[in-house]
C-alpha cells in the first residue's frame, strides 16, 4: 500500500507500508533478522538491500508508515529520539551556525545542543516560542534552524507552528517540530508549514514502553538525502525487532490517543479541585495561555499534564513517592500511567541554566487505565 494519502489516519496506521508478505502471505510484516543480503552478482541487489545498517525491509515498512502518518514523502527511523535529533541538527548545521530552541526544551535536546554541538561551534538561543516577537528577535543572519516542541516538555507550552514556519522561512531557516507529545494523530506539523517532524517513537508512537526509537519525516528531498547519509554513515539505526515493535504499536495509535486524552481531561478536573494543587498545566484548559493555538492545530490535547503543589520540592517528591497506579519512572506515552519529578529526573541536565524547571513541578503521563482509578490514586497521594 504505497498511495495512502487519501485514507483516514487509522487506515494508514494499520496498512501503510504493511502489505501482506509476497512470499508467504503473512499479514504482519516479518522481522527480517539479518545483517546482510545475498546478491545476484556483484551489485545485483534484491529489493535494494545489501546491509542492514543501510537498509532493512522491516525498518523500511516502519519508515513508510511513519511518513504516511505525518503526511510526508520520506521517513527515517533511528535507534532513539536523540539519534534522530543528532542527525537532524548535524544535517542542517555547520560550525558557526545558530539554532533557536525553546526555553523549556526537553533536557536531552538541550544537553546535546549545549554540551556537544557547542563544542563544534554551533550556537543557540533559548526563547519562549509562544512569544513570536521574541522568536523574531532571537533570529540571526546565521540562524539555520528554529527548533520547536509543542506542547513542550514538561511545561506544556504551545507554539504556533504555522506562524513560526513563516518566521523561519523568511529568515532562510528551517522549522523542525518535535511532535513527540502530540503524536501524528493529534497534530500534523508538515501541513502547517514545518520542514521536518521529529519523534521519539519510544513514546506515543510505540506506546507500550517496550522499545526505544526515533524518527524524522520530511517532504524535502535534499533534507531526506542528508538524513539518509547520516543514518547510514553514523549508524544510529533500529534493529528489525525494534522496528517491528514500533510498527505494531502504531496500529492502535488513534484509539490510544483518544483514551489518553479522555483520561487526561478527567485527571485535570480532579487536580483543579484539589486544595494542595497550586497550578495545573494542560493545554486543554480554557485559561491555558496557549489554549486557542492548541485548539487550532491539535485534534485533542493529549495525555500529558504537569502540576505544582504547595510545599515546594519536598511536597512534590512526596506525591511522586506515594502513587500506586502511577509508576514513578522516566519516559512517557505508554499505556500505563507514569509520574515523575522533572527537576530531579528528566530535566536534571537543565539545572542552573535558563531552562531549569520549577522544583515543585510534577509531570504525569496519563495512561489508558480506568480513569476513576487514576483519579483516586492521585487524590490519595495528594491528601
Amino acid at each position: 500500500m504505497t498511495d495512502s494519502g487519501h485514507h483516514g489516519f487509522a487506515t494508514r496506521a494499520i496498512h501503510a507500508g504493511q502489505a501482506p508478505d509476497p512470499t508467504t502471505g503473512s499479514v504482519i510484516v516479518p522481522i527480517h533478522a539479518t545483517s546482510t543480503y545475498a546478491q545476484d552478482g556483484v551489485g545485483g541487489l534484491r529489493g535494494g538491500f545489501e546491509y542492514s545498517r543501510t537498509g532493512n525491509p522491516t525498518r523500511a515498512a516502519l519508515e513508510e508508515c511513519l511518513a504516511a502518518l505525518e503526511g510526508g514523502r520520506h521517513g527515517r527511523a533511528f535507534a532513539s529520539g536523540m539519534g534522530a535529533t543528532d542527525t537532524a541538527l548535524r544535517a542542517m548545521c555547520r560550525p558557526g551556525d545558530h539554532v533557536v530552541i525553546p526555553n523549556d526544551a526537553y533536557g536531552g535536546t538541550f544537553r546535546l545542543i549545549d554540551k556537544v554541538l557547542s563544542q563544534w561551534g554551533v550556537e543557540h538561543t533559548p526563547v519562549a516560542l509562544s512569544d513570536v516577537d521574541a522568536v523574531r528577535a532571537a533570529v540571526r543572519p546565521n540562524t539555520r534552524v528554529i527548533w520547536v516542541e509543542t506542547p513542550t516538555n514538561p511545561l506544556l507550552n504551545i507554539a504556533d507552528i504555522a506562524v513560526l514556519a513563516e518566521v523561519a522561512h523568511s529568515a532562510g531557516a528551517r522549522l523542525v517540530v518535535d511532535n513527540t507529545f502530540a503524536s501524528p494523530y493529534l497534530q500534523s506539523p508538515l501541513e502547517l508549514g514545518a520542514d521536518v517532524v521529529l519523534h521519539s517513537t519510544t513514546k506515543y508512537v510505540g506506546g507500550h514502553s517496550d522499545v526505544v526509537g526515533g524518527a524524522l519525516v520530511t517532504s524535502d528531498d535534499d533534507l531526506d538525502a542528508a538524513f539518509g547519509f547520516l543514518q547510514n554513515g553514523a549508524g544510529a539505526v533500529p534493529g528489525p525487532f525494534d522496528a517491528w515493535l514500533t510498527l505494531r504499536g502504531i496500529k492502535t495509535l488513534e484509539v490510544r490517543m483518544e483514551k489518553h486524552s479522555d483520561n487526561a481531561e478527567k485527571v485535570t478536573e480532579a487536580l483543579l479541585r484539589h486544595p494542595r494543587v497550586t497550578r495545573v498545566l494542560y493545554p486543554g484548559l480554557p485559561d491555558h495561555p496557549g489554549h486557542d493555538v492548541a485548539a487550532k492545530q491539535m485534534r485533542r490535547f493529549g495525555g500529558m499534564i504537569s502540576f505544582t503543589v504547595e510545599g515546594g520540592e519536598e511536597a512534590a517528591l512526596r506525591v511522586c513517592s506515594r502513587t500506586e497506579l502511577f509508576t514513578l519512572a522516566e519516559s512517557l506515552g505508554g499505556v500505563e500511567s507514569l509520574i515523575e519529578h522533572p527537576g530531579r529526573m528528566t530535566h536534571a541536565s537543565t539545572a542552573g541554566s535558563l531552562l531549569q524547571v520549577p522544583a515543585d513541578l510534577v509531570r504525569l503521563s496519563v495512561g489508558i487505565e480506568s480513569a476513576d482509578d487514576l483519579v483516586a490514586d492521585l487524590v490519595a497521594a495528594l491528601d
